[in-house]
């Protein structure tokens, strides 16, 4: 296989993992949340998916992997599949692509800031805008939600509770 082909093959293998979605988040996928970091194409039609998990300790990385792995496995072309895990690329919100951010918002929840200092504290979550009514009329109910990277938010103006996915660095 030539690098055209390759090159050709890993797009479509990137093109396929926009089927995978997150486990918590249903409708925002793997790609469009920024932790497929490379695809690989050998001269075999072997592919390798790299991705990094968005936090060391991911309860979901073992269901992920093994999506990724079959998702991938399936596209037309494509003779075996194999996910690896870096942990040395640390994964960050900045990563998150724009259509992933509009997704976060239409599941209800206020995507993250983008940012460029690494140090960040929660006067950065403060300020949330509401995904329902797009106001800023709000205001953090605890920085803690759900998850490590959520806090809950209260909207003065629709009246309604929301998570607000926290900028990690």
């Amino acid at each position: 296989m030539d690098t055209t082909e390759a090159t050709y093959l890993e797009n479509k293998v990137r093109e396929a993992l926009y089927e995978v979605k997150d486990p918590e988040i249903p409708k925002i996928s793997v790609v469009e949340l920024g932790i497929i970091i490379d695809v690989q194409a050998d001269d075999e039609s072997n592919v390798t998916v790299v991705m990094t998990p968005t936090f060391a300790g991911c309860p979901a990385l073992n269901v992920l992997q093994e999506q990724i792995k079959v998702r991938a496995s399936k596209v037309e072309g494509v003779r075996s599949a194999q996910v690896e895990v870096n942990y040395n690329v640390q994964w960050n919100t900045n990563m998150i692509s724009d259509e992933g951010r509009k997704k976060l918002e239409e599941f209800g929840i206020a995507p993250p800031k983008c940012y460029e200092q690494p140090d960040l504290d929660v006067s950065v979550v403060e300020d949330a805008q509401c995904p329902y009514c797009k106001r800023k009329n709000t205001t953090m109910n605890t920085p803690f939600g759900p998850t490590l990277c959520r806090s809950i938010h209260y909207c003065y103006d629709c009246n309604q509770k929301f998570e607000q996915f926290k900028p990690v660095g």
